[in-house]
């Protein structure tokens, strides 16, 4: 399994609330957002990591030239004016096959992670599959419809009667997305939910992956948050950094 991560927001809200270290590097309980989610990849049978940073945090690319992994570290510097963007910017250095995606904000406990990773890694019916929660934490949250198969039959930007489920931010697919994700690019589309939208338009069969909680770290209140969400014993990095 190769891995992604959106990694180039500028990080504007927790800025404004007084929080100097660019939103990568924030540290949850220690550790820095981004290193969580590769040491959690790591465990998770990492074949390719996957990051874009943005322009304007030097301090992100040099932490990352720091670390050491026993796989391949694809490091994208752009400034993109959308995550969709992004995203289209990694499918050049992400390995075709099957990979997960997901932005550095988002926190999870491990265990759901390994079983969501390992639950896509046996499926042979979806083009992909995404997490979704119950736990609505997001402040502009996009609603995720499913039928009675947990297949995604649509995404929505406010609350529809019967759907309760809302996209984690974190998505697991095949590169038979890059497509549909080239094509909304060229036609001047942006966010992430648009592109998610023109792949059930284009008829690709996804199913979602329930896990009770994820919360994103937007604001300073956040980062207590996530820290009393997960420990730190969940944190077992098995290879060196300098």
């Amino acid at each position: 399994m190769h891995y992604a991560v959106i990694a180039a927001g500028e990080g504007s809200r927790l800025v404004k609330e007084g929080v100097t270290r660019p939103k990568p590097l924030v540290e949850v309980n220690g550790t820095p957002l981004v290193k969580r989610l590769i040491d959690i990849f790591m465990r998770c049978g990492a074949e390719s990591v996957s990051i874009i940073i943005n322009e304007h945090m030097p301090a992100v690319q040099q932490y990352l030239d720091t670390l050491q992994l026993p796989v391949p570290l694809n490091v994208v510097v752009k400034t993109t004016p959308s995550s969709m963007h992004s995203f289209y910017e990694l499918s050049k250095v992400i390995p075709r096959g099957k990979f997960c995606l997901t932005t550095v904000d988002t926190i999870f406990k491990e265990d759901d992670f390994a079983r969501y990773i390992a639950a896509f890694e046996s499926d042979e019916r979806h083009d992909g599959m995404w997490a979704v929660t119950p736990f609505v934490d997001d402040e502009k949250p996009l609603y995720v419809e499913v039928d009675e198969q947990m297949n995604i039959t649509g995404f929505h930007d406010r609350h529809t009667e019967g759907v309760h489920l809302v996209s984690g931010g974190i998505y697991a697919m095949t590169s038979k997305v890059f497509p549909v994700l080239e094509y909304c690019v060229d036609n001047g589309l942006s966010r992430m939910r648009n592109f998610q939208r023109a792949l059930v338009e284009n008829g690709f069969h996804l199913q979602a992956f329930c896990i009770d909680k994820i919360i994103d770290v937007d604001h300073a209140g956040d980062i207590a948050a996530a820290q009393r969400f997960i420990t730190p014993s969940s944190d077992k990095t098995h290879y060196s950094t300098t």
